[in-house]
């Protein structure tokens, strides 16, 4: 897309459970720049999935409306995450014979279409194939075979999938404010663009992205992923904690999570005191922060046992020299690092986007790690970086076009758009 100054312009679309968040970006030749962001209250979504089109179209619509008069531009198009307990990642493997002396491009092709041919259920598709390594003949961990000899070439990928109808709901949610999808892409692998270094992934790593309805981990290892997952534990759960035990209403329990939150209490003193509001006509009352940090501890501590347990089934437990690297709007809450070191008995630290301009302030904030991933992983399109490791999959969706580039309805959409 392009701006009105005919430079190059991305759009990234974070569609999550508790907010959407909007952010224009222009590429330079040293980066990203941010030109413009607007956020707006998601109310159409549950654990990722949109429940509400009508909500869920009104919350984008809000978000692009304030993120185009920061920037001063009109947009077109958008890169969009997703995420969900709809989501499932399994490696596979693909093996072709070579045609002639040399791996060729189409060599290449093959095998990966015969690693991600895995069984599927009628309503999940192949939403990413992830290029891991490949074994040509007996030489094994090769990163890339194009031009080299051999007559035998296996490909180890990681598939990823998602529910048909759920990625097909969120485009649909896109295309009604007039705005075609460029892609739809996982949210924890964007948000790996964002904030991991090469050298963590290289040495292993493991990604938690925590949002407002799940968590989701990627682990990467030897420059490539190899496990992904979605605990269905994440800030709503907390909120929830909260207004529960403290009897107040849930917004203001949002609010005192935010602004009071600790998830750890012996990082609090009982001595701090804080105001939470009734319900109904009731006064409010005065409550320790300790009490509060008491009733978040329990929900982060069975969060991060989650995850451990995860690892553990991953395998790669004792491969994560790197540690974990904790994102996500809830990641962010005092005390939730040094739990995390504590449940994992290894290195965490929180992780903020990098390698960006403008905005620096606001965007680099581990809220907009997926959104600043989603515009890393658009200029990586534009440039072809992407072209083979480490993704492969044509975008869209594999098995089935975004409506929004053939369609005369979103044609139109566009040109009243464009017109007015």
């Amino acid at each position: 897309m392009t701006g009105e100054s005919n430079e190059r312009i991305l759009v990234a679309l974070d569609i999550g459970t508790s907010k959407v968040a909007a952010v224009i970006a222009a590429v330079r030749e040293d980066g990203l720049e941010i030109l413009g962001l607007g956020t707006h209250p998601s109310r159409g979504l549950k654990k990722g999935v949109v429940v509400n089109i009508e909500s869920t179209a009104q919350a984008i619509s809000a978000a692009v409306d304030e993120a185009q008069q920061m920037a001063g531009c009109r947009i077109h198009s958008a890169w969009v995450g997703i995420a969900g307990s709809h989501i499932y990642g399994l490696n596979s493997k693909g093996v072709v014979g070579i045609h002639g002396s040399e791996v060729s491009a189409s060599d290449i092709e093959r095998v990966l279409d015969s690693a991600r041919a895995v069984p599927l259920p009628s309503n999940q598709r192949v939403l990413h194939t992830l290029e891991q390594d490949y074994l040509l003949d007996n030489q094994s961990g090769v990163r890339q075979p194009l031009g080299m000899c051999g007559v035998r070439l296996e490909a180890r990928v990681h598939v990823v999938t998602c529910a048909m109808n759920a990625a097909q709901n969120i485009e649909k949610c896109v295309e009604l404010c007039g705005i075609a999808v460029d892609g739809i892409v996982l949210e924890p692998l964007a948000s790996a663009f964002a904030v991991l270094t090469e050298d963590e992934k290289e040495l292993g790593v493991c990604l938690v992205d925590i949002g407002g309805g799940t968590s989701d981990i990627a682990i990467f290892s030897e420059g490539a992923i190899r496990h992904t997952a979605v605990i269905p534990i994440a800030g709503n759960q907390v909120t929830h904690d909260i207004a529960m035990m403290l009897r107040t209403p849930t917004a203001d329990a949002e609010a005192i999570k935010i602004r009071y939150g600790c998830a750890l209490s012996k990082m609090t003193r009982a001595e701090q005191i804080i105001k939470v509001p009734s319900v109904g006509d009731r006064p409010p009352r005065e409550l320790s922060r300790q009490t509060l940090a008491e009733a978040i501890e329990p929900r982060y501590e069975e969060l991060f046992a989650q995850i451990r347990e995860e690892l553990r089934r991953s395998g790669y437990e004792e491969l994560l020299p790197g540690g974990v690297v904790l994102t996500g709007g809830t990641a962010k809450m005092e005390g939730a690092v040094e739990l995390a070191e504590e449940v994992f008995q290894i290195p965490v630290r929180l992780g903020s986007p990098y390698g960006i301009s403008g905005l620096l302030d606001v965007v680099q904030d581990p809220i907009y790690a997926s959104s600043v991933g989603l515009l890393q992983y658009g200029r990586g399109r534009l440039a072809g970086d992407f072209d083979r490791a480490p993704l492969a999959d044509p975008l869209p969706i594999d098995g089935f076009k975004s409506p929004s580039a053939n369609t005369w309805l979103a044609r139109l959409k566009r040109w009243i758009w464009d017109n007015l």
